[in-house]
């Protein structure tokens, strides 16, 4: 069993920068790969990065190329989110999650976290 804890959201202005937080509980983060997902109102849960066990590689969605950045430091049991030029599109829910692998698809990732809004004012 994983826990994870997400924070750092919040509201931002248009071209603004916020940094999302992942905390897991558990002694084996450093064996799971990461990813971080968002859901707007209306809208289904959609990937956003991702990144493999060692942090040696990442991935992202089109959207966010350029503008975010995937990070981890399995000493601290902790994934990371930068998010910069943030715009009114990026608003919605974050979620951080845990899987086998870095994959895009949600349904890939065994455990969740309870979400961190964040909201882009134009």
């Amino acid at each position: 069993q994983v826990q994870l804890v997400e924070s750092g959201g919040g509201l931002v202005q248009a071209g603004g920068s916020l940094r999302l937080s992942c905390a897991a509980s558990g002694r084996t983060f450093g064996r799971y790969a990461m990813g971080w997902f968002r859901q707007a109102p209306g809208k289904e849960r959609e990937f956003v990065a991702s990144i493999k066990r060692s942090g040696a590689n990442t991935y992202y969605a089109d959207s966010v190329k350029g503008r975010f950045t995937i990070s981890r430091d399995n000493t601290k049991n902790t994934v990371y989110l930068q998010m910069n030029s943030l715009k009114p599109e990026d608003t919605a829910v974050y979620y951080c999650a845990v899987g086998r692998i870095a994959t895009m698809t949600p349904h890939e990732y065994e455990y969740w976290g309870q979400g961190t809004q964040v909201t882009v004012s134009s």
